[in-house]
């Protein structure tokens, strides 16, 4: 049996990190676990090519989620990354740390020491920012503006915002700020920035990390309340690996708690129907699942978008020559060009986030997205904060087996409300005359009532994949699965450090958001370490 001082279960946006972390010293030997395999794939690379990753089984576990009651019984497409850089490689790029008070939020939680103050620090210190006027930052974390080289078109969603009473800022990062700014995105120099390549990318030259890939954890090995190690197949053989420190599990919101469930810590009446020894009985395990729901408008447009680009053969053409000649042209550049957050009228603080492309699709039964041929483009408001729970459940002992995601969509009635809510902000923001005087024909949504919004919400809107929570911190068991230093709550020798471990979904996308996490849980890890005596470097 290999031996390592701390294993990291998952390459994904947080694994990365943790990996990078926890062996930049030299001083720990670690063992970096992903089921995936490499991320040098163009597809991956290139900017707009997550349309094809979307549903590739090579990169993605292509989840579904079960019949959901509020969805009108309809299933949902999960894609969660399956490939070094996790999620971070097919994700739409777009960096959004979340509202302040999200974080202020999660202190109030149990996650002590997790507000604002605290980890706005952290995001200062990861990132470096590419702008028009020059570079600031030293951090790894590539964040680009790439305002110039977005489509004219988006000109017209920023000045529909202000005829809509919204703030046009810089950006949607920093300070506690409402209003729609041009996106920025982990994008560097043409080509996707991951996770893998801000942090893994330094760390494979070490001696002291070494990474396994296309490698399946079985489980999580616990002796007397401890994690010990991990037990994981590749190709025919099952290997177990020790772990002298900790076991840190990173697999994300939906594979993080099934590797704890299936290692026989969760709820004893589930580990029992699936005749798992239960090693630590822990019911919130895969409960508390959160995860963020946009609906979508499409509009034909007076005038160009994407769709003179992308929506025909030759067009296609041209901008694969240009972007693989140059880099640059539409395929360098993120379809979420314009976004922000506003309030509904039922919180304090802004509660939806509108998106605004430069490019009208749709996602056909084959579950691939459809490009209209004709100019278009889409308005898309999702409310930040749901109130709705669910959960995710092993359905087997066998890892090969998917776990049942159980979303339970708009089950509060805040959250029907909030529902109706975005689609008023998107009629609000379609009847202004920016948008008026570029749309030759599109929904007919300015007389739909309250009743029809939501009836219509629960048709047609989808997840927009910011899966959290489901093992989350908290004050005690009761409520949460770890402290607020990622450790599992009655274990030792036992973290788990992804988007399963927030307290409550950040506005906005997630990506960022666990990175920094990451580099914090780390930063934990080591001074942890260093208490115990057993520390080898400075924290």
């Amino acid at each position: 049996m290999d031996s390592y001082d701390f294993i990291i279960v998952g390459a994904g946006s947080a694994g990365c990190v943790l990996a990078d972390k926890l062996t930049a010293c030299g001083g720990h030997k670690v063992l970096l676990i992903e089921a995936g395999g490499s991320d040098r794939r163009f597809w991956i690379k290139m900017p707009l090519g997550y349309g094809k990753t979307y549903d590739d089984p090579k990169v993605n576990w292509c989840y579904t989620a079960e019949s959901d009651p509020g969805l009108n019984q309809r299933q949902a497409f999960w894609p969660r990354g399956r490939v070094i850089g996790g999620s971070s490689s097919i994700n739409a790029m777009a960096y959004v740390q979340g509202l302040p008070h999200d974080y202020d939020d999660w202190e109030h939680a149990g996650a002590k020491r997790w507000n604002w103050a605290a980890v706005s620090e952290t995001f200062a210190a990861l990132e470096t920012q590419h702008t028009e006027t020059g570079d600031t930052g030293n951090g790894p974390i590539h964040v680009s503006d790439l305002s110039q080289k977005m489509h004219p078109f988006s000109n017209h969603f920023l000045a529909a915002s202000r005829q809509a009473g919204w703030p046009i800022l810089d950006h949607l990062n920093g300070s506690a700020r409402e209003g729609m700014a041009r996106l920025r995105s982990t994008v560097r120099n043409g080509r996707r920035w991951s996770a893998a390549d801000a942090f893994l990318q330094k760390a494979r030259s070490r001696t002291n990390l070494h990474i396994v890939t296309d490698a399946l954890v079985e489980r999580i090995a616990i002796k007397n309340g401890t994690a010990t190690g991990v037990t994981y197949r590749q190709g025919d053989r099952s290997i177990a690996a020790h772990a002298a420190r900790e076991v840190i599990v990173s697999a994300g919101a939906v594979n993080s708690p099934q590797i704890l469930q299936r290692s026989g810590i969760g709820p004893i009446a589930l580990l029992k129907k699936h005749g798992i020894d239960v090693q630590h009985q822990l019911e919130q395990v895969g409960q508390g699942l959160q995860d963020h729901l946009a609906v979508s408008y499409q509009f034909h447009a007076t005038e160009p978008t994407l769709n003179n680009r992308l929506g025909n053969w030759p067009g296609k053409i041209i901008a694969g020559a240009q972007y693989v000649l140059t880099r640059q042209g539409p395929l360098a550049v993120p379809i979420n060009q314009v976004s922000g957050f506003v309030r509904s009228g039922r919180n304090r603080h802004a509660d939806l986030q509108m998106y605004c492309n430069p490019m009208s699709y749709r996602v056909n039964a084959a579950g691939k997205p459809d490009v209209d041929k004709k100019a278009g483009f889409l308005i898309c408001a999702q409310p930040c904060r749901p109130t709705s729970r669910g959960e995710v459940l092993i359905t087997s002992a066998d890892p090969r087996i998917a776990p049942e995601i159980r979303p339970n969509s708009l089950s509060t009635n805040e959250d029907c409300a909030m529902a109706i809510a975005a689609g008023r902000n998107i009629q609000k923001l379609a009847n202004t005359p920016a948008i008026r005087a570029v749309v030759r024909r599109g929904p007919d949504i300015a007389a739909h009532s309250d009743d029809a919004l939501l009836e219509d919400f629960r048709e047609r809107a989808n997840s927009v994949y910011h899966a959290s929570c489901t093992c989350r911190m908290g004050n005690s068991p009761a409520d949460s699965v770890l402290d607020s230093r990622l450790r599992v709550h009655g274990m030792t020798g036992l973290r788990v450090i992804d988007a399963s471990s927030f307290p409550n979904v950040t506005s906005g996308n997630t990506n960022a958001p666990v990175m920094m996490l990451a580099a914090r849980g780390a930063e934990m890890i080591l001074a942890d370490a260093q208490i115990s005596g057993l520390q080898r470097c400075p924290a």
